[in-house]
């Protein structure tokens, strides 16, 4: 079963390593892809550019044999679009691999808006992952995708490549990329947030307005 995790990572901590480990955990799988955009189609400009987010990611997940990198989306043009990364993958796994997409209810809850997004299901699995206050809005096309292809449990990801939805409720880590830009840019460190590599990356590059950071 092929899991991926995608997002745009700016920057990557520890929130959002947590929460990959915990769907390896779930899913009973040995491999977490995660897959950064490059151009996310629905938010504005990211704050740092993707070949730093890609080293930030590579620092972070060194040494963690069930994390791994997919640069794809990197490496195209234009917004990043979930459909275009699942048909290439699709094609490069077959059409009997299980192949399974990770998502939060925040993003999620706006999944009748994703490009081709009725599409998606008969690409990959969906795997939701509650996070607290999100909530999906009733009569919404997610709701009701759930709803029709809720799936039995993780095991039965594998019965099938794709169609299914499942909802995990995995112990999260109260941590926003937002907020870590918002603590960088006003002074205070984000130590703790993140890994320490990637801190000192950060600074080293300047990034996020971390001129004016308190130190490591």
């Amino acid at each position: 079963m092929h899991v991926i995790y995608g997002g745009t990572f700016d920057p990557i901590h520890h929130g959002h390593l947590r929460l990959a480990l915990e769907v390896s955990d779930a899913l009973a799988v040995d491999r977490v892809h995660l897959v950064p955009c490059h151009i996310p189609p629905h938010r504005g400009d990211t704050g740092a550019t993707s070949a730093q987010r890609l080293e930030l990611i590579r620092l972070a997940i060194a040494g963690e044999e069930r994390l791994r990198v997919d640069d794809r989306e990197l490496q195209r043009a234009g917004a990043s679009y979930t459909a275009d990364t699942l048909r290439q993958l699709r094609q490069e796994l077959g059409a009997e691999a299980p192949l399974v997409m990770v998502v939060g209810t925040d993003s999620f809850a706006g999944f009748d808006r994703w490009q081709d997004w009725q599409q998606i299901p008969e690409l990959a699995h969906i795997v939701v992952v509650r996070r607290p206050g999100a909530e999906l809005p009733e009569n919404s096309g997610a709701a009701h995708l759930l709803a029709g292809r809720r799936a039995a449990g993780a095991a039965s990801l594998r019965e099938s490549p794709a169609g299914r939805v499942l909802e995990l409720d995995p112990p999260l880590l109260d941590i926003s990329a937002t907020g870590i830009r918002e603590r960088i840019a006003t002074g205070r460190s984000p130590r703790y947030l993140m890994p320490d590599a990637v801190w000192q990356r950060v600074q080293a590059l300047g990034l996020y307005g971390s001129g004016s950071a308190n130190g490591f």
